[in-house]
């Protein structure tokens, strides 16, 4: 059976992520939601998306397919349900439909179609931005008891002190001397060839993904994720780092998402807590105005190829979209358009050819190409986004 994984109608609330990725390329717990479903299936998926993305994420199509929304969390029961799927049978939650049986190139028409609706209640999806932090801990669970099935953890250290071991999980290559593992409330997983540096401490939910970097004395609260090759220290409190992305030295950040490529200055700090302790509001791509979120604790946003300088603050609810260079003292706006260059005394436009000469040093620094391809998605950015930097 050939898997297909969609967007669904949540694309544009998880903006500034999904401009330069599917959805099905979140990451949220220890893997994205496109290597969830690989690993539940068996099998390798592709991507039906935004146009200007399927040059670097192209879809498949076979004479028999499943279309799966992607902004769903899979579980047994919804893989099983899914595995089962017959031609016409569609499985919908709510109103939403969540996996269809399709043709190749047949015309999808949902009255044609036998509906199942799912009814158990272990549906978790990313709805919202702030869904990614909100549900990372539930996610960080689910990832790490499909990862570590009836396999052995490298052992831990002597120098490190472990609380409640058998929740955590070291994979090969891993080094961690000299650090505080605390895995009594969630557990606590570390990649293959991942460093926690000494006198780092941790308190899981927790994954450092593979290859990156936890620096010394860092103070760790989950639900958190690093991901691949990211490089972090400072204090963080329930954040998701994409991947490649660096906060290396001390500061706060709090109920966050860095999206990859960015890099935090020195002493950067984000509030994730209003001083009148009222619900955050955040920018939303849709309505252009701020959106109610429910939640009291709410951080920072910022899209992938964003970078801030030394002693940088972001107010609380704060959304920072792609290929953004911030600096200065006072704090920006609550909404920093993708492409502005400056801080709370205004910002230009940071043009794409000095956008694209920064990428190609950073992505070059981890021997990645910055390619045509990657070029022509971040200059779809720059003309759609247009609009709020002129406003």
């Amino acid at each position: 059976m050939n898997y297909i994984l969609f967007d669904g109608t949540v694309r544009n609330q998880l903006l500034p992520f999904t401009y330069t990725r599917p959805v099905a390329d979140i990451r949220v717990g220890i893997l994205t939601l496109r290597e969830k479903w690989e690993q539940h299936l068996g099998f390798t998926t592709t991507t039906i998306t935004e146009d200007y993305l399927s040059d670097k994420y192209p879809m498949v199509e076979m004479e028999q397919n499943i279309l799966i929304n992607a902004s769903f969390i899979p579980s047994p029961n919804l893989v099983n349900l899914i595995k089962g799927l017959a031609e016409n049978q569609a499985v919908f939650y709510e109103d939403e439909p969540l996996a269809f049986f399709s043709n190749e190139e047949q015309e999808v028409d949902f009255d044609t179609f036998e509906v199942i609706q799912y009814t158990y209640d272990d549906i978790l999806r990313i709805a919202h931005t702030w869904d990614i932090f909100k549900l990372n801990g539930e996610a960080i669970q689910k990832d790490f008891d499909l990862l570590t099935e009836g396999r052995n953890s490298q052992s831990i250290p002597e120098n490190t002190v472990a609380f409640n071991k058998e929740n955590i999980f070291i994979e090969e290559g891993a080094k961690l001397p000299l650090c505080s593992l605390n895995a009594e409330n969630g557990p606590i997983y570390i990649g293959k060839n991942a460093e926690v540096m000494e006198g780092a401490m941790i308190r899981g939910p927790f994954a450092l993904c593979e290859n990156a970097t936890l620096k010394m004395s860092a103070k760790i609260y989950g639900p958190t994720t690093i991901g691949p090759h990211s490089k972090v220290g400072g204090e963080v409190n329930n954040s998701v780092i994409f991947g490649y992305s660096n906060k290396g030295h001390d500061g706060f950040l709090g109920n966050s998402v860095i999206g990859e490529w960015c890099n935090l200055g020195a002493d950067t700090n984000n509030s994730n807590l209003k001083n009148n302790y009222a619900e955050v509001r955040l920018w939303d791509y849709e309505t252009e105005g701020f959106a109610k979120t429910g939640l009291q604790f709410c951080g920072l946003m910022m899209g992938d190829h964003s970078k801030c300088g030394i002693n940088t603050m972001f107010n609380t609810g704060t959304v920072v979209g792609v290929s953004s260079n911030i600096f200065g003292s006072g704090f920006p706006r609550n909404f920093v358009p993708s492409f502005s260059w400056g801080g709370s005394a205004g910002v230009t436009t940071y043009l794409t050819k000095k956008a694209f000469e920064v990428a190609k040093v950073v992505m070059s620094r981890r021997d990645i190409d910055f390619t045509e391809v990657d070029a022509k998605i971040l200059e779809h950015v720059f003309e759609e986004t247009s609009q709020w930097r002129r406003s």
